[in-house]
């Protein structure tokens, strides 16, 4: 798995490709490819949330889990799907929160939320690459250690970033960020089996916006085209 991450997240997270954990996980990827096992997203699309978002350009970051296993689903964005695909139950209910939120905010004909991406939304999956149909199957074999460090150096390095964590597994990465120079929204993962103790209403979308004009910062236009 040759690493082609950008230039600004290279320039500090470099160290990480060549410590033992990282060395383990290109070992453990080769070895399914060789064995031919169907692995998301594409190799392409691994780093695409450090492609869309440079180091430098993050305001908001709003962690995942795992990667989509189903097929033509995932391409590195967390809770994103590529275009012409049917959405996840989760994604509907971030889309329904945002109809709620924003009057004037129209329900997407599609998934792909690059543009939010564009614009200084760090997708970020705490796992980056799954197995085929097979959810979770590539937790615990470093991609957390290196997401972990993407938080880390994120909090150590910037200030004023918005972390939306949604769920337990994502509220665990609080620990993570110096809550005296960032802020952190938490609430209930969107899943239909959490929605509706908390994320529903939650109003984070609103209240991200607002702390970015409080800031001086442009607001997230949320629509999706």
């Amino acid at each position: 798995m040759p690493v082609q991450l950008e230039e600004s997240w290279k320039e500090v997270l470099h160290e990480e490709f060549e410590k033992d954990y990282m060395k383990d996980l290109r070992a453990f990827l080769r070895t399914a490819k060789t064995e031919g096992r169907t692995l998301y997203p594409a190799n392409k699309n691994i780093f695409n949330a450090f492609d869309h978002t440079p180091f430098d350009k993050v305001k908001v970051a709003i962690i995942g889990q795992d990667p989509y296993h189903g097929h033509n689903q995932a391409h590195g964005l967390s809770f994103s799907v590529q275009k012409g695909v049917q959405f996840p139950p989760s994604l509907q209910n971030i889309f329904k929160e945002l109809l709620a939120e924003f009057k004037d905010f129209k329900y997407p004909d599609h998934g792909d939320l690059t543009q939010w991406a564009d614009q200084g939304v760090l997708l970020l999956n705490a796992t980056l690459t799954v197995e085929a149909n097979k959810a979770g199957s590539h937790q615990k074999h470093g991609w957390e250690i290196f997401t972990d460090r993407v938080i880390q150096t994120l909090s150590d390095n910037r200030s004023g970033i918005i972390f939306l964590l949604w769920g337990r597994y994502a509220q665990a990465k609080a620990d993570l960020i110096d809550k005296s120079k960032h802020h952190i929204l938490m609430s209930a993962h969107p899943s239909p089996f959490s929605a509706h103790s908390g994320f529903f209403g939650n109003g984070h979308f609103k209240k991200t916006n607002e702390i970015l004009e409080k800031e001086g910062k442009k607001q997230i236009d949320w629509q999706i085209d």
